[in-house]
């Protein structure tokens, strides 16, 4: 008799799997896009400036406090796997471990966001 095929129906782990993926790929766009305008200092300061100061503008204060909330996702996700791979204990409470990670991260994001934002759009 053959057992029937079993199907990963997309638990916490799994849609930890993609943030994890997602957040790493997005925080590697990040540092190539550093590096490069770090590195146009070298070439011409005054396009260094041109693309500094476009940064100053709302719309990339929300890709920064987004990129803020992908490291910590990142950061603290990448423990919770650590864990996992090393304990047995937080193998059986990986789902509460995956709560507890996204509890960190707005905790983190609600003292980082108001200050950040009132930057952002208040000018301060």
């Amino acid at each position: 008799m053959q057992s029937a095929p079993t199907l990963y129906r997309g638990r916490e782990g799994m849609w930890m799997w993609v943030v994890h993926r997602a957040t790493g790929v997005a925080i590697f766009f990040f540092l190539v896009v550093h590096v490069i305008d770090t590195a146009l200092v070298r070439v011409s300061p005054e396009a260094y400036n041109e693309v500094i100061a476009s940064y100053k503008t709302p719309i990339f204060g929300l890709v920064e406090a987004g990129l803020v909330a992908a490291i910590i996702l990142h950061a603290f996700n990448g423990l919770r796997i650590i864990a996992i791979d090393t304990w047995p204990w937080a193998l059986k409470h990986q789902r509460a471990l995956v709560w507890v990670v996204w509890g960190i991260m707005i905790v983190l994001m609600a003292g980082f966001l108001p200050r950040h934002l009132s930057h952002v759009f208040g000018g301060a």
